[in-house]
Order: structure tokens, then sequence, then C-alpha cells
């Protein structure tokens, strides 16, 4: 049994809220002019239209993939289901009923995608106008993101612009983080990383210690930290654009004990994911496939994590990041809208087995789970020492250990081009719209509750 006490987050913007309601009230409406206008038809209704859906579908597919007399029998399918199923609405009169609901179904759908689109930030992070670097300072790991640094030639095109590299090639461990200390005694005025993100984030926190602006190159493996400030996957190249014709933004940097993290720390059932030999590798497939059973069966430590006024007894899985993860992202694989808000995301879970742990990861239950965002996180066990997943790297804490987030520390460099930064439309996420529409709170960005 957990035990979570103390105030909420704050609450989501008003405007959320509003057009969470107006698309559960057009659904509603939707089923009121079924059941008031269509009364008992509403059954063949849905039978006649998913219906006449099969029949299209199988007549395509066979007018694509037949010749011959079955071809044009499949295209005569194509056509006349749909006009004898319009000519039997028109007939018992229900064709404004069913237009009626279709705009009431689209109206639904454009105010939940406002809803969550509000939620979760609004607008783009503010951009300011930023000189090119003098003395550009990179650090880059050949040997990560299955050698991207050779295969876009990455070292020879930004000494072409400028900057210093240090190329991580040899057999011996280097000490990043006194290879970039030099580099700032020695006048360099913008620090960056092609690497993945453990690599981003130590050298990420020493130029917000100098307050000198970064460049994040995409040459990791997930490249989440990229991602999120809407850079080039696909040709890390294009983030060298940076160096001539770039634009600053501020973000925030998380810290453990000390340590920085771009993107978040994970305990318990999380952090044995990422201690797996196979995460480095494929770091979304080892969660996905490990992360459930792991929670379901969890045998480590016991957690206690304090947030504030609130306390979570004995979550089996605990995730920690800088700025929360979209609402359907439980496991820290996806998207952060925002990461300049100047809070850390927190989502912990608590489950009896497997498929529970299922149930949360695919949005088909909620109880056992809270997302939030806080200013810090405490986290307490009944071990001396924890394993903690921080940037994907597998470390050892004692405890207690604490998160805390340090809003606007990092000025990052980024092309003024990057094709990240239009985003598809947010997945519906119907359980978080219940919680802004009435108010629920057992799951959602603010949730926290008794499970």
């Amino acid at each position: 049994m957990n035990s979570h006490r103390g105030n909420p987050d704050p609450a989501p913007p008003a405007a959320a809220r509003w057009f969470a309601r107006a698309a559960f009230l057009a659904v509603f409406a939707t089923a009121a002019v079924l059941v008031v206008f269509a009364g008992l038809h509403t059954v063949t209704l849905l039978i006649g239209a998913v219906g006449t859906l099969v029949i299209a579908i199988v007549g395509l597919f066979w007018f694509l993939s037949t010749r011959g007399v079955a071809r044009w029998l499949s295209l005569a399918a194509l056509v006349v289901a749909p006009l004898v199923f319009l000519g039997i609405l028109i007939r018992a009169n229900l064709l404004w009923v069913v237009l009626t609901s279709i705009v009431l179904l689209m109206i639904a759908g454009i105010c939940a995608h406002s809803a969550l689109r509000r939620d979760h930030g609004g607008a783009a992070m503010p951009e300011r106008g930023s000189s090119p670097p003098e003395h550009a300072f990179l650090v880059m790991n050949p040997r990560s993101g299955g050698g991207k640094v050779g295969t876009f030639d990455l070292k020879r095109k930004a000494e072409a612009l400028g900057a210093e590299v240090a190329l991580l090639d040899g057999a011996d461990i280097v000490d990043v983080a006194a290879l970039t200390r030099d580099a700032v005694e020695r006048g360099a005025d913008l620090l960056g990383v092609a690497g993945g993100d453990g690599t981003q984030a130590l050298v990420a926190g020493i130029a917000a210690e100098h307050d000198l602006p970064y460049l994040v190159i995409s040459a990791g493996t997930r490249n989440h930290f990229a991602s999120d400030l809407g850079l080039d996957l696909d040709d890390p190249a294009t983030c060298l654009d940076a160096l001539v014709d770039g634009t600053e933004i501020r973000v925030d940097l998380g810290e453990i004990e000390g340590r920085t993290f771009v993107n978040n720390a994970s305990f318990g059932a999380y952090a044995e994911v990422v201690q797996s030999p196979e995460y480095r590798d494929d770091k979304r497939g080892t969660m996905l496939r490990m992360l459930p059973d792991l929670i379901g069966n969890h045998r480590g430590a016991g957690l206690r994590v304090r947030a504030g006024n609130v306390t979570i007894d004995n979550p089996q899985a605990v995730l920690v990041s800088n700025g929360p993860y979209e609402t359907h992202d439980l496991a820290g694989l996806g998207h952060r809208p925002r990461i300049d808000r100047g809070v850390l995301g927190m989502v912990t879970i608590s489950v009896d087995s497997t498929k529970d742990a299922l149930g949360l990861l695919r949005r088909t239950r909620q109880q056992g789970l809270t997302q939030s965002t806080v200013g810090d996180v405490v986290v307490e066990a009944d071990a001396p020492e924890i394993p903690v997943g921080v940037d994907g790297e597998a470390l050892m804490f004692s405890t207690p250990v604490r998160c805390t987030i340090t809003p606007g520390a990092l000025r990052v460099l980024v092309p003024r081009n990057r094709p990240g930064i239009r985003r598809p439309p947010t997945p519906l996420d119907w359980v978080r719209l219940r919680e802004l529409a009435f108010g629920t709170r057992g799951s959602g960005a603010a949730g926290l509750k008794s499970s």
C-alpha cells in the first residue's frame, strides 16, 4: 500500500481543462444524437457502417491485386457498397444523424488535441540571436551511434568551420571532464559533444558552470536530448550549421547528487533495465521487453520517494526526468515538449503483477501510477546503495539520493533550421483528458493518489 500525501502540483492551464471538457461534451453529444434520433437503429447503423467499410477495404485490395473479371467485380463492390449504405440512410431519414455524429466526433478530436497540446506547455521554447563562436571546442566519440562521427565526416567538417576537435579514439580511458576544463582555461567560448547522452550531460554541466554556449551534435544511438531540441537525427552534420548561423535556447538541467543529467534518472525496475547488457545496443526494445516483467516481479531494495510534501512508499519503478515527458510515455523513451519549464517530471509505478504493469504501459489502466511535476525528489531505500540509471549509464549511488532542477542553466546553440521542431500531433491520451476535464487525479501530470 502506498501512502501519498501532500499538495498536488500546480494546476494545468485553464484552457487545457476547458478544451478537455469540450472534447468529452462532444463525445456525449454524439451518443445522445444516436440514441435519441436513431434509437433502435443505432446498432444497425454501426453494423452497416462497419460492414460497408470491410467490403470497401476488401474490394480495394482485390482491385489492386487481381486482374480480369475479378478485378472489375471488386471495383463494383467498392463503389456499390457505400452507395447502398447511403441509400439506406436516406430512406430511413438517418443521413443527417450520421453526418451530425461525424461532425461532433471531429470536434471532439480537435478539442482533445488542443487540450493535450496546452497541457504539454504550448508554444515552442523561445530562441534568441547568437554570435558565431571564435574558439569552439568539440568532443567526439567515434564509437557512439554505430560510428556516426566517421560516417558523416564530422571531425573534418567541424575543423573546416574553425572548431577544435578532441577525438576519443584511443584505447585508454579519457577523462572527458578534465579535457573539457582544460579547453575552457585555454579560452574556449563554446563546448559541444558528438556522442551519447551520458557524455552530453557531462560536458553540458561544465558549459553551464562557465555560462558558455553548448552545441549538441546528434551522433548518439537514441539522441533523446537532440530529439527534444528538434535537431536532425538522420544527418548529424547539419548540427554544425549552428557554428556559422545559430540561435540560442535556454534549457534546464537536472542534477543527481552533483552529477548533471539532460534526460532522466531511473530507479528500481527502470534502473535494472539500464543495467542489462542488451540496453546499450537497443534501448527502446530492451526497455519495452523487460520493464513489465521487472515491475511485476521486482525484488530489489524497497524505495520511498519524497517530492515536496508528497511521500510514495514502495514503488517498483521511479523515473525522474529533466522536464516531464508526454503523459502517455511512461518509459521515458519519447518526447518532452518543453525542457525549459523549471520542473522535474516524475513517474512512479506501484503494481502487483506483470499484467497490471502492461496495463499501465498500454494506458488501459491507471491505478498504481503517478505522474507529476516537482521541484526536487529524494529517493530513500532500505539499502545503503542502490543502482540508478543516469542518462542511460548504469551507476551506484549511496542513499538517500536527491534529484534537483536548475532552470535555464544551459545555453544551447542550435541551427536556425531544425526539422524536429515541427512534430506530429500529440497522440490522444483519454486517461489524461479525463483528468483534465473532471479533475480525477489518479495518474495525470498532477496526479497523486493512494493505490
